[in-house]
């Protein structure tokens, strides 16, 4: 599965963490449980009071749920807490997952993590989507909105999605040293997102 874009804010970090627990892939689905993960790439170390009025979920449920991250290795403690006040941060960068399984507990339970983290996608473009209005004009303008069909072949696919890693992987150590980003750069999101479309007739000929 391609891996999820999400910025992590320490440097020393591995660059992504590989979900192949059924158990593991399962916990993760959880909406909560991937936001946290979010803001802890973008916005942590944090407790989970913090993570409380981030979320607008309580700090008993907030918790919670970072223990059963951390559990499956994708959170853990960070230094400098105080008493029940721990800080949390992510352990990687990224989260992947099988794209393809002959075991068919795990592509069950990778399945629906990825379905669970295309329904989030939506949501965030959505708001995004509403929230556009405020925008300066140059990032309306610079925002990218659309989809291409083209006729591929499995290699060309994953070639491009290769050569569309290359791309990016420049500007991503700007997440972990602010240092390296120029004057005006924000948070962007990119979602990369390719699939076979079955809903059009195949027109090859048999």
């Amino acid at each position: 599965m391609p891996e999820i874009s999400e910025p992590q804010s320490g440097d020393q970090q591995p660059r992504s963490i590989r979900l192949t627990d059924p158990r593991a892939l399962r916990a993760y689905a959880h909406p909560l449980r991937m936001s946290l993960v979010g803001l802890l790439r973008s916005s942590g170390p944090f407790t989970a009071t913090r993570a409380a009025e981030l979320t607008g979920e309580s700090v008993a449920s907030c918790s919670y749920h970072l223990r059963i991250l951390a559990k499956y290795g994708l959170v853990e403690e960070a230094p400098g807490g105080r008493g029940r006040e721990k800080p949390w941060r992510a352990t990687a960068r990224y989260t992947e997952w099988p794209e393809y399984s002959e075991d068919a507990t795990v592509a069950e339970a990778a399945d629906a993590l990825s379905a669970a983290v295309a329904e989030r996608y939506f949501e965030r473009v959505t708001k995004a989507m509403e929230n556009r209005h405020r925008l300066p004009r140059e990032w309306r303008e610079a925002e990218q909105f659309g989809d291409s069909l083209l006729h591929l072949t499995p290699e060309e696919l994953a070639g491009l999605g290769e050569r569309i890693n290359e791309l990016l992987r420049p500007y991503e150590e700007r997440a972990s040293d602010p240092s390296l980003r120029p004057e005006g750069a924000r948070p962007v999101s990119i979602l990369r997102i390719a699939y076979l479309d079955q809903d059009i007739p195949d027109s090859e000929e048999e």
